[in-house]
Parts: C-alpha cells; structure tokens; sequence
C-alpha cells in the first residue's frame, strides 16, 4: 500500500495520454471519415488517398507504432502519445466512415434536393445524425488505448506500465500486484462509465 500514491500517479498519467490521444486523434479521423465517405466524400482522388491513409495506420499495430517511434524519440510519454494516435486514427477513420455511410445518406440525399451547399449538409445533417454512434466508438477507443497504454508504457519506460515492468523485475511482486488490480479497477470503472454514456446517447 506504500506504493500506491505513485501508482495512482503513474495511472493517471496514463488516462490523460490515453484519452488526449483518443480525442485528438477522433478530430483528425473525422475530417478523413468526411472526405472518404461514399456519401460524403469528394471522390476520387482525393477519397482513395484518405481511404489509403486509414488502412496503412489502421494495420500497423500500436506496438509497432512504438518501436517505430522510439528510434525517433526516445522513451518518453511523447512516444506513447504519438503510438496510441497512429493506431487510434486508422481505427476511428474506418469506423467513422463506416458511421456517416451507415446513417447519413437519406438525408444527405433529401438535403442535396433541395440545394444544400457542401458544409451546409455536413454541419445539418451529417454529423447530428452520426454523433451518437461516432461517440459510441471514441468511448471504445479510449477503453482500448487505457490497455494499449500500458504495454506501450513497459516500451517505451513511461506511465503504469512502466512502473508495472520495474516492479516486476525488481521481484517485488505484491507491488507488481497491487499495479495489476488498480489497473483492472481503472478499467472496470472506466467501462462502466462508457456502458452508461452509451445507453443515454443511444
């Protein structure tokens, strides 16, 4: 228990990467969700790029993304941040597109009858449709970049996990236990959170 005032540190470090990851990476992958969509999309060019964008950042996986980045940075928290934003950008992109295909083309089509500008039917109709299911996904990706983070931080020597890996080999297992239960009540409570958050905008 003498050990826990720094792992509630190291925890909370690791939220804030993780969720400032998640919602910065949710903006970018928004604007190339709009642009590679069938619906709203500009088309050729221009939406196979954006679509090329997303899988090459969607299959490359986080822990790739952090060896990758460690030879550019080093270990530090920004590694983590930039790795957890690579991966969440590709998964967000897809699953955005796949959001505003899903739920926006009736009344993108209705709005296009009657003369809508471009942005008119993106701010009108697009994005008030899609909001709930595109929330639905950003409370995924922070369930998952909260895990990631922690294998990220035994790489790259930050956050939890870090100090998950330097208890562990020091053998000092009821610390390297006490990191495991914080981290597994971490993420119960932040599932339930979500659990609930979904329910309300669904």
């Amino acid at each position: 228990m003498s050990q826990l005032p720094d792992i509630v540190r190291s925890l909370t470090e690791t939220l804030l990467v993780s969720i400032a990851a998640t919602f910065v990476a949710a903006i970018f992958a928004l604007l190339f969700a709009i642009a590679g969509s069938q619906t709203t999309g500009v088309g050729g060019l221009i939406s196979w790029i954006t679509r090329s964008i997303a899988t090459l950042f969607r299959n490359v996986d986080v822990a790739a993304w952090s060896m990758i980045l460690l030879l550019s940075f080093g270990q530090n928290v920004l590694t983590g941040y930039f790795a957890l934003f690579f991966g969440s950008f590709g998964f967000l992109t897809r699953a955005f597109t796949e959001s505003i295909d899903e739920v926006s083309n009736s009344s993108v089509e209705a709005l296009r009858a009657t003369g809508a500008s471009y942005w008119s039917i993106i701010v009108h109709s697009v994005i008030p449709s899609s909001i709930p299911q595109l929330l639905s996904w950003i409370l995924f990706m922070i369930e998952t970049n909260i895990r990631h983070a922690t294998l990220i931080g035994i790489l790259t020597g930050t956050g939890i996990g870090f100090l998950f890996s330097l208890f562990y080999k020091s053998l000092n297992y009821n610390s390297a236990s006490m990191v495991v239960i914080v981290i597994v009540c971490a993420i119960m409570v932040i599932e339930a959170i979500s659990n609930y958050v979904r329910k309300v905008i669904l």
